[in-house]
């Protein structure tokens, strides 16, 4: 399958639906994640970024995770996995919304795209999972890590130590899913979240979304920083100023 075709591209004014498209079960290969870290670096750099959502073709597999073939040695597997590092640390510096559509598996690496999205959507059949110790394999550092932040220790611990998937249920249950609906309908449900963090302050979500996701190992002086820099960004914005002025008359009347 030539690259162009392993990443479908849909866009609708400020929001774009990425389908990956590598039948049978869409394996993450070397092409596939550069194809998906060009875009999401493209988009990143448009004045107004769109919103995500990201999804499978296909609704048994949104990913079944990393193309084993191209684990055959050091070198082989070394792009593919610095590429896949690069893409996760554009999924959660991504300043607008990114939600994934899953129907079907997503496993390993895929998994590890749904731990670094904003919002997850998925049907019923859905199940997920680290299955890579059985298989000889380890998931990226940067997606244990994110395992044990986004569903806790003890949860993160038994995926990854057991390599069992769990369903739909046990992965809202835990955290690693949102939102359970239909299959006909996990897109359009995508789509329409999307659509809503999108019409949300643009520059507050972005702000919001960075200090969730990369403050972590920032020291309090950088979190000083950050905050002031924050501030001088959004109180100067009409919307912002908008949004307060609105809450203001509102508690006004209510008083």
């Amino acid at each position: 399958m030539d690259r162009s075709d392993i990443l479908i591209i849909e866009r609708e004014l400020d929001l774009v639906v990425m389908t990956m498209n590598r039948p049978p079960a869409n394996a993450l290969n070397n092409d596939l994640i550069s194809s998906l870290l060009d875009n999401i670096r493209a988009f990143a750099t448009e004045p107004s970024p769109p919103g995500i959502v990201l999804t499978g073709k296909g609704d048994r597999f949104f990913s079944a995770g990393g193309d084993i073939k191209e684990v055959a040695s050091v070198e082989i597997a070394t792009p593919r996995l610095r590429a896949f590092h690069a893409w996760l640390c554009e999924l959660e510096r991504y300043p607008g919304p990114v939600v994934c559509a899953v129907r079907g598996y997503a496993v390993g690496g895929a998994f590890e795209f749904l731990l670094h999205a904003d919002y997850i959507v998925a049907n019923q059949e859905c199940q997920v999972g680290f299955p890579e110790i059985n298989h000889g394999l380890l998931p990226a550092v940067k997606g244990m890590r994110q395992a044990v932040q986004m569903l806790g220790r003890r949860a993160a611990q038994s995926l990854l130590y057991w390599g069992e998937l769990i369903d739909a249920s046990k992965a809202i249950e835990i955290g690693a899913i949102d939102e359970i609906v239909e299959t006909s309908k996990v897109r359009d449900r995508a789509i329409s979240v999307c659509r809503q963090l999108r019409g949300k302050d643009k520059k507050l979500f972005a702000a919001i979304k960075r200090s969730l996701n990369l403050t972590g190992l920032m020291d309090d002086d950088a979190l000083d920083a950050m905050t002031i820099d924050d501030l001088k960004e959004y109180l100067g914005e009409k919307a912002s100023a908008d949004a307060r002025a609105r809450f203001l008359a509102k508690n006004i009347k209510q008083s």
